[in-house]
């Protein structure tokens, strides 16, 4: 039997790219034949994928189609059909940022994530059966109309991040490592309110550290939001304590966190947060505002703010930073959390979910 997998963008260093490839694992491991099917593939992933219009079932065959859905797709359409032509259809719910956060910075991109939210509520009567990476996804899920849901967590390779890290970048970061050093990792949306973060940062070297320095890292989505971020930086007369890094390789990345004293997430809307779990697997106290999936994945094992005040914020970090019990207990309680999030663990739900729906 085939468990065939199917997402809109197969990409390098993409949460969901290597989710897929992990569930594919899971699958081989488990005796299942599996292929990825994607609409675009970029990179050096062409060996690991092929165009999902090339698909076509061979006569008499059984397999489950189960849709990576997180973006709109001319996919959703075609899956939509193969469903219609007695195909089995599962999905796998990443989430779809509002468009309203992208309204006013990127109209076509708002229009598209309405678009993407319509294909959601599309495939709901045609979709068997649906996991969720967490509860705040399968909320969704359930208020879009499909009535079969399991939460199950993004499958994340944990150990890839104790590999070392870039050694160049490492030795640059540690030339100039002076004051508290600030992370947040995460593509520049304004949902992902990074102006948030560096208003609160503004006030934390005023207050406590006049030597911090805050790196945000992750690829553009809105030019005109990453514009006004810049433009923030120096009207808060910011200078050179911010660096804005697009995507950086693997190695690279790891030589940013090994020197991350916190990772601060002011972000409005996150289906999961890979970097929150990322972070907490590294040993970096994480300092987050309390908003959708952010919560619930830290699991009590971070800082967690219901108010985004810049000078609440900065005394956050601050009580994070400051060696002694209270940080030690941050870095314990999130590598015990990050822990449940094992490959191992996240790979039987996975599974067991899968199996279980075949059974029924």
């Amino acid at each position: 039997m085939r468990v065939d997998l199917y997402l809109p963008g197969f990409a390098p260093h993409d949460a969901i790219s290597n989710h897929t490839l992990q569930v594919r694992r899971v699958l081989r491991e488990a005796g299942y034949g599996s292929h990825i099917w994607a609409e675009h593939i970029l990179g050096n992933l062409g060996r690991e994928a092929r165009p999902y219009q090339e698909d076509s079932p061979l006569p008499g065959e059984h397999r489950l189609l189960i849709y990576q859905m997180s973006t709109g797709s001319a996919m959703a359409g075609w899956l939509r059909s193969r469903a219609r032509a007695g195909e089995e259809l599962l999905g796998h719910y990443h989430n779809i940022t509002p468009a309203s956060y992208f309204a006013r910075w990127e109209p076509h991109i708002a229009l598209a994530m309405d678009n993407a939210r319509q294909e959601l509520y599309m495939l709901a009567p045609h979709t068997a059966l649906s996991f969720a990476d967490s509860a705040y996804n399968e909320e969704e899920l359930v208020d879009c109309g499909y009535e079969r849901t399991l939460e199950c967590p993004i499958l994340v390779d944990l150990e890839e991040y104790h590999r070392p890290p870039d050694r160049a970048t490492l030795d640059r970061l540690r030339r100039r490592r002076e004051g508290t050093q600030w992370l947040f990792v995460g593509r520049v949306a304004p949902n992902k309110c990074q102006h948030d973060i560096v208003g609160a940062f503004a006030v934390y070297r005023r207050v406590f550290d006049p030597n911090a320095h805050l790196t945000l890292v992750g690829g553009g989505t809105s030019p005109n939001y990453l514009a006004a971020v810049q433009r923030l930086i120096g009207e808060l007369d910011l200078g050179d304590s911010v660096e804005i890094l697009g995507g950086v390789g693997d190695a690279e990345l790891l030589a940013h966190w090994a020197v991350a004293d916190v990772f601060v997430c002011l972000s409005e809307h996150e289906g999961f947060c890979v970097p929150v779990l990322e972070a907490m697997e590294l040993g970096v106290p994480v300092v987050a505002y309390g908003a959708a999936a952010v919560p619930e994945t830290l699991g009590g094992a971070g800082v967690v703010l219901d108010d985004k005040d810049p000078l609440e914020v900065a005394k956050a970090v601050d009580r994070a930073c400051r060696p002694g019990p209270a940080r030690d207990h941050l870095i314990r309680a999130g590598r015990e959390r990050a822990a449940i999030f094992s490959l191992a663990n996240t790979s039987k739900a996975l599974l067991a979910g899968i199996e279980g729906y075949l059974a029924g």
